[in-house]
């Protein structure tokens, strides 16, 4: 699990492992069941506090991304696959939202953004 830290960034710290590890759990980098590294082995390898880590930590259980099972560790959740699928819907939305936006813009019609989106769909 790799989380690469900015002290450029107006977020603060906490805010950017949690935002790093929630993507890589919707991205599927992170599976269901799988565990992370203690707060404090987190922290080591971040150089920074374990008082920054258990933050990032609090936020991602509160959000129901991962669960911390006492004397056992930290596990990605195995019960929010549905929370993740509408969180992944909700980007897909604004991602479309933005192509519907520059298609307008840029005189494109419903009909060629639609023939675009089936061309990158079967891309891959």
């Amino acid at each position: 699990m790799e989380i690469i830290l900015s002290s450029a960034s107006e977020k603060p710290i906490y805010e950017q492992i949690t935002s790093q590890i929630k993507e890589m759990i919707m991205t599927g980098e992170l599976k269901p069941g799988e565990a992370l590294p203690s707060m404090r082995k987190l922290a080591k390898d971040l150089h920074v506090s374990v008082i920054t880590t258990q933050r990032a930590y609090d936020d991602l259980s509160k959000d129901g991304f991962i669960v911390t099972i006492p004397a056992k560790g930290t596990f990605v959740s195995t019960q929010n696959q549905d929370f993740i699928r509408e969180e992944n819907l909700r980007r897909i939305e604004g991602l479309l939202s933005d192509a519907a936006r520059l298609g307008r813009e840029n005189g494109l019609s419903l009909e060629e953004l639609e023939k675009t989106l089936e061309l990158v769909y079967t891309e891959e």
